[in-house]
């Protein structure tokens, strides 16, 4: 998280989504949903993830093997007890493997580690991971709504009231923030939802749950690469996201001012920069969910506008519809 704020920012908004969460949870079971019980068993599953992240935000001790090891657990455990694996590709060559369980399972654990890190590289100003979830969730939901699976649909839901009460105290204000914890139970949640919704319903393409997750998987693993190419260590933080240059390129109207005000408000509004660009993931995942070769067409796509777009930025070459000036923004906050 970038530093613009004066007084200290809890950073354990994960704990109110969980909260929120749990009482989706309580609403079925007083209705005495069957579904009640499927529900409880994918928040159990996620707290080992949710608890290695919120440690590291309380203690500052956890450390990157720690947090590994709970989300590998949770991915474990949802594989073995939630049937949350991944069985179809799409990919002829791989099909065949994907009946040994232990290839099923490692692929599971590396998607599922991949989605739930991923959020987390992309938790970098108020309200960007979070609403870049709901949107998501919001495409799971509207799959599931479809084909009438009731439990994806509705975890799906309380997944997206849960960010939207976050929302209303994180963005723009960023008066809580959603820390590791909160990044990795949402990473979780979503990766698992969208792995189930493919193996519960073999209409779903495996290509919509990939495309679905496009915006924080391609920059994630952007970032990889970019950070290997320079030899320097993938795991350590640098100041070359793509929301990063967002904010320090994009953002005219408060360059040059220091004060904390300008900074928060250049911050929150980075975030709907991102918020669109997941879109552009999202919607052709909804609309193809059932198209293999237009969710891969669409995925290339996806990743070749996040290339243009980046390098577009970096070399200064930034479209001018992109860049917001605001003269008078300045003068209005004096």
């Amino acid at each position: 998280m970038q530093k613009f704020h004066v007084a200290p920012v809890p950073r354990i908004g994960g704990v109110a989504l969980l909260i929120a969460l749990g009482t989706g949870w309580l609403v079925l079971w007083l209705r005495h949903s069957p579904l009640h019980t499927a529900y409880l068993g994918l928040l159990a599953v996620t707290l080992p993830a949710f608890l290695s992240g919120l440690y590291e935000d309380m203690s500052k001790q956890g450390g990157l093997g720690l947090r590994m090891a709970g989300i590998l657990l949770s991915a474990g455990l949802g594989w073995w007890l939630l049937g949350v694996q991944i069985t179809r590709l799409d990919i002829p060559v791989l099909e065949a493997a994907l009946r040994y369980p232990a290839v099923s399972l490692s692929l599971t654990l590396i998607a599922i580690c991949g989605v739930t890190n991923a959020m987390n590289f992309i938790d970098g100003y108020n309200g960007l991971a979070t609403a870049v979830a709901a949107i998501m969730l919001g495409g799971i939901a509207y799959v599931a709504f479809l084909l009438g699976d009731h439990l994806i649909w509705s975890c799906a839901i309380a997944g997206i009231g849960a960010c939207l009460g976050f929302l209303l105290w994180n963005w723009p204000r960023g008066l809580i923030f959603l820390g590791d914890g909160g990044a990795y139970l949402l990473g979780f949640l979503i990766a698992a939802l969208d792995i189930l919704l493919v193996a519960r319903n073999p209409q779903v393409s495996p290509w919509f749950a990939l495309l679905l997750v496009s915006y924080p998987v391609v920059e994630m693993t952007f970032t990889v690469l970019r950070r290997t190419s320079r030899r320097s260590n993938p795991g350590m933080p640098d100041a070359a996201h793509l929301h990063q240059l967002i904010y320090k390129r994009l953002m005219k109207w408060t360059v040059g001012s220091s004060r904390p005000a300008d900074k928060l408000f250049r911050n929150s509004m980075t975030s709907p920069y991102l918020w669109l660009l997941s879109s552009l993931g999202v919607i052709p995942a909804v609309l193809f969910w059932n198209n293999t070769r237009l969710l891969q067409l669409s995925t290339l796509l996806f990743i070749a506008a996040y290339i243009w777009l980046y390098r577009r930025i970096v070399k200064f070459r930034t479209p001018r519809w992109l860049v917001v000036r605001d003269r008078q923004s300045h003068k209005d906050r004096q």
